[in-house]
């Protein structure tokens, strides 16, 4: 049986991702998530943020409509955290049950799933991880 190549062109899928990352997204009018690994506790931390989006698609304070930057440090304080030692666990709790989800759209759904698989990776090899 003849076996097929599957190598990955991992520049190619590189630049790929790196063009996709180009595109206009909509934000999720429900908020924003800030992930990281508590080594310590050997978790996965999933804070979320409120947020309105104005009339351009711009993300701002709720309260004080400021415009909320990508890499912003500051005081906001999260609506909600959820702690769990997999992305799976984080996932459903994310997801599933009768309490309200904080989540609109399925892109945003897919991007966490992918952060969340990569948080728990780095929180398996003991490498720093950095959200996209």
């Amino acid at each position: 049986m003849n076996q097929i190549n599957t190598a990955i062109d991992r520049n190619a899928c590189a630049q790929l991702d790196d063009q996709l990352s180009q595109r206009f997204i909509a934000l999720d009018p429900l908020g924003y998530f800030l992930i990281r690994v508590d080594v310590a506790a050997a978790e996965l931390v999933v804070e979320h943020y409120v947020n309105t989006i104005d009339e351009q698609g711009i993300a701002r304070d709720t309260d004080s409509g400021e415009v909320i930057a990508c890499r912003q440090d500051g005081p906001r304080t999260p609506s909600a955290i959820w702690r769990g030692r997999t992305a799976k666990e984080v996932g459903i709790h994310l997801s599933e049950g009768e309490v309200d989800h904080p989540l609109s759209r399925l892109d945003h759904a897919l991007y966490l799933g992918r952060e969340l698989q990569k948080a728990e990776q780095c929180l398996r090899d003991g490498s720093t991880y950095v959200q996209d």
